[in-house]
């Protein structure tokens, strides 16, 4: 056999494994998933709300998820959000955008990247929204926009709350101008939010970043942030490029951003139900029992706690 022989053998061995790989599908589909030591059964992982046990990563979870660790199963009810124009712009590259939209919601069983729900909390009835970075990777389009908006509106027309769970890249490129300007409308809905005087509570879950973090999520009344999340504008090597100086390894972490006065708490998957039933009990005034000790607890800026209250 010579070497010309040997070496073809040798490639289609090489196609042999790759051929046996699992597809994407395949391992979405598995009871198994990966995180610090390897991998970890998902069923084990959902009964500790979707956190490792051994390194406590906060793994990316669903709109549905998200509401089941917030409000309990079944202890909330999810609304149908206004759906624009699908393809206004007849975006095309490698794939059509309009086929991009029918494999996320096939994927994701949503309609858009946004998920908003009625829940109660403490006896508090709260508006609640929340995205799923599963659907085209959390961006926000025209339909993701009127979500955010429909549940602003929905806050001021039953005088509830509102918290909000962002996650996400950014504005969606495949609507262009189209999504940018919806940075403009929920910025403008949240004004009118708090004209009303009603409680608007952010939870940065991983990653949140671009035009998401530079409207209606950076403009709660109280930030609130998982573990280890991602909070960002541009990227940490663009941030770098531009400074042309070594950033540290923590830069634009939830831990870094709340030492740095953008975020007021970091709180864990599991207590974030408990500490934002009791923010929204001192900021409604639901409960005349509460402590200035109880208050220190539930935030360590309790500056923001006041000033959101008056």
């Amino acid at each position: 056999m010579n070497w010309i022989t040997k070496a073809i053998n040798f490639g289609e061995k090489i196609k042999r494994v790759f051929k046996k790989r699992p597809s994407k599908q395949d391992i979405e589909n598995s009871d198994w998933t990966s995180c610090c030591k390897g991998p970890i059964l998902k069923k084990d992982l959902e009964e500790n709300l979707w956190v490792c046990n051994l390194c406590g990563k906060h793994h990316r979870i669903s709109c549905k998820q998200r509401f089941d660790v917030f409000f309990g199963k079944n202890n909330y009810e999810i609304f149908e959000t206004p759906l624009p124009s699908e393809d206004p712009l007849q975006w095309v590259d490698t794939k059509s955008y309009k086929e991009r939209l029918k494999l996320a919601r096939l994927k994701t069983k949503q309609d858009c990247a946004v998920v908003i729900a009625k829940g109660k909390i403490n006896g508090i009835e709260i508006t609640a929204g929340a995205i799923n970075f599963d659907f085209i990777g959390g961006s926000v389009g025209a339909a993701e926009g009127e979500a955010v908006i429909f549940g602003v509106q929905h806050a001021i027309d039953n005088k509830t709350p509102y918290v909000f769970f962002p996650c996400g890249g950014g504005q969606r490129m495949f609507e262009s101008p189209i999504a940018l300007t919806n940075m403009t409308r929920t910025t403008l809905a949240i004004n009118e939010l708090k004209k009303n005087k009603l409680p608007y509570i952010v939870c940065f879950t991983d990653p949140t970043a671009g035009g998401i973090t530079a409207s209606f999520a950076m403009l709660g009344d109280i930030h609130l942030a998982e573990p280890g999340c991602l909070i960002a504008f541009a990227g940490k090597r663009v941030i770098q490029a531009t400074v042309k100086e070594e950033l540290s390894p923590d830069f634009q972490t939830a831990e870094f951003v709340e030492k740095h006065g953008f975020v007021d708490k970091v709180v864990q998957r599991k207590d974030l139900k408990d500490q934002i039933g009791r923010l929204l009990s001192i900021l409604l005034k639901k409960n005349s029992d509460v402590s200035s000790e109880t208050i220190n607890e539930t935030s360590e800026n309790t500056k923001t706690i006041t000033k959101a209250a008056s």
